[in-house]
C-alpha cells in the first residue's frame, strides 16, 4: 500500500503527555536561588491553560472539540506514505515510510501547537503574541493561527534566515503578523548585540529572549513557544497517536523511528506515542534524533541547567547543551540552530532511550535531492537530516540483509527553501 489514511473521526481525542511517565524529571529552576519554580512563575510569560498544561501529571489530555475542528481545517489526519521508489533506489529490503506533515497550509507540523496557544490566548482575551522563528516555519504557522483567532502575531525571526529566506517572510506578513529581524533595534536585548556586530547572524536564542522581553512588558501580550518545552511538545503527539493507527491499519509495527531534531517538536509528535510503550516495557524501537554537525545539542552537548535563550532571562531547565551562548554557524536549516534540546528529549538521551546521530548540510542536501528525484516532494532544509538518516538505515538493512521498517517524519516541505537547495548543491 502506497498511501494509508484516517477519517477525520479517527483525529486523536486527546494529546499524550509524556511527564507522566518520567517522574525523575528535572524541574525548572530559578537562576539565582536554585529552587523549584511552579505554575504561577509561569504565568506572566505563557497563556495560563498552555502554563497548567506544562506542569500537568496527567497522562492523557483531552482535545477540545473546537480544537478538533480546527485540526480538520489544517488537513487532519495527515497521511502516511510507504516510499517505494526511494526503497527502489536504495535497492533495500528494508520499508521506509513517511508522515507528510508538510500538507498543513503553512507547510509544516508547526501548525499543530500554533493554533492551541493561538486558541488558549484569543480566550484569554490577549491581543497579540510574541516568538521567534528560524527557518519561519514557526513563525509561518503561529501567524496563520493568529489570523484564524483574531490576534496578531509578532515575530523575531533569526538574522540570517530573515535574509536568506524572503518568502517566508511573505507569508508571515501576508497572515497579517510583525516581523523582526534578530538580533533588532526593538529591544533592549537585541540593541545590545547589534552593538557588539551589527550584522550579527542571531540565534534562536537571542531570538527567544527579544520575544519574551516584548511579551513581558505588555499585559496584553503572552509568549507563545514552537519547541522544546513540555507543553509544545504535548500538542504535537497527535501526529504519533495517527502514525500509530496507520501503521495498525496495515499490520505492521515500525522497527526504526526517525526524526530531525533542533528543539524537538517534531521528533517528539512523532516518537512519543511510540516511546509510551518502551516506556511500559510492550515494546522495543530504535528511536533517533537526527542533528546537524553545526549544533549538535544533543550529540556533543552536557547535560545540565542551563537558561533557555541567550540572554539568560528565562528560568534554567535540565537538558543537552552547548552553552546559551553558543552561535550556531549560519546553516539553512535555521529550524535547527538551537543550543539545547527539550528537557523531556533530554532525560530520555540519558537514560539510552533515544539516541543522535548528526550530518552535514551538503550531505542532507544531497538526500533531499535523491528523495526528490524519486518520491517527489522537495523536503525542507530540516527535513533533509530525517531523510539521509532514513537513507542510512535503510542501506544497512541491505548490507545486513534485514526486512526492517523505517519509519520517519516529513516534517515540511522546502518550495520556499529552493535558494538553499541551489546554494548547496551548485545547481546552476
Amino acid at each position: 500500500m502506497i498511501r494509508i489514511d484516517l477519517s477525520r473521526e479517527e483525529i486523536p481525542s486527546y494529546w499524550y503527555n509524556i511527564v507522566s511517565d518520567l517522574p525523575d524529571l528535572p524541574p525548572p529552576i530559578h537562576p539565582a536561588t536554585k529552587k523549584p519554580l511552579g505554575p504561577r512563575d509561569f504565568y506572566p510569560i505563557f497563556t495560563k491553560e498552555c502554563v497548567d498544561q506544562e506542569f500537568s501529571k496527567e497522562r492523557y489530555i483531552k482535545i477540545p472539540d473546537e480544537l478538533r475542528e480546527l485540526y480538520i481545517r489544517i488537513g487532519r489526519p495527515t497521511p502516511l506514505y510507504r516510499a517505494k521508489r526511494l526503497e527502489k533506489y536504495l535497492k533495500t529490503p528494508a520499508k521506509i515510510y513517511y508522515k507528510r506533515e508538510d500538507v498543513t497550509p503553512t507547510g509544516s507540523h508547526k501548525l499543530n501547537t500554533a493554533i492551541v496557544q493561538a486558541f488558549c490566548a484569543a480566550r484569554e482575551g490577549l491581543e497579540y503574541l510574541t516568538t521567534e522563528t528560524g527557518a519561519g516555519q514557526w513563525g509561518s504557522a503561529l501567524s496563520y493561527a493568529t489570523a484564524m483567532m483574531g490576534i496578531k502575531a509578532i515575530v523575531f525571526m533569526v538574522r540570517i534566515s530573515y535574509l536568506q529566506k524572503p518568502y517566508r517572510k511573505l507569508v508571515m506578513k501576508l497572515y497579517g503578523a510583525d516581523i523582526f529581524p534578530s538580533p533588532s533595534d526593538k529591544t533592549e536585548i537585541g540593541k545590545k548585540y547589534l552593538e557588539k556586530d551589527p550584522n550579527h547572524p542571531g540565534s534562536l536564542g537571542i531570538a527567544i529572549s527579544e520575544a519574551i522581553d516584548m511579551a513581558k512588558n505588555s499585559d496584553k501580550a503572552r509568549y507563545s513557544l514552537g519547541s522544546v518545552l513540555n507543553h509544545v511538545l504535548l500538542h504535537q503527539t497527535i501526529i504519533g497517536q495517527e502514525v500509530k493507527k496507520q501503521f495498525e491499519l496495515i499490520g505492521e509495527k515500525p522497527d526504526i523511528l526517525i526524526g530531525c531534531f533542533g528543539g524537538g517538536s517534531n521528533f517528539s509528535g512523532f516518537t512519543f506515542p511510540f516511546i509510551e510503550e518502551i516506556l511500559k516495557g510492550k515494546e522495543k524501537y530504535d528511536v533517533i534524533a537526527v542533528e546537524p554537525t553545526a549544533a549538535p545539542s544533543m550529540t556533543n552537548g552536557e547535560y545540565r541547567y542551563d537558561f533557555g535563550d541567550s540572554a539568560g532571562i528565562t528560568p534554567l531547565i535540565k537538558m543537552f547543551t552547548l552553552g546559551h551562548d553558543f552561535i550556531p554557524p549560519p546553516i539553512h536549516a535555521g529550524g535547527l540552530r538551537y543550543h539545547g534540546a527539550a528537557p523531556t528529549v533530554s532525560l530520555l538521551k540519558s537514560k539510552g532511550i533515544v539516541r543522535s546521530v548528526t550530518y552535514a548540510q551538503e550531505e542532507t542536501f544531497e538526500a533531499g535531492r535523491i528523495f526528490a528525484m524519486t518520491e517527489g516532494i522537495i523536503p525542507a532544509p530540516e527535513t533533509t537530516y530525517a531523510v539521509k538518516a532514513a537513507m542510512d538505515e535503510a542501506l544497512k538493512a541491505r548490507e545486513n540483509r534485514e526486512e526492517k521498517v523505517i519509519a520517519f517524519n516529513f516534517s515540511g516541505h522546502g518550495l520556499l527553501d529552493l535558494k538553499g537547495y541551489e546554494d548547496v548543491l551548485k545547481i546552476s
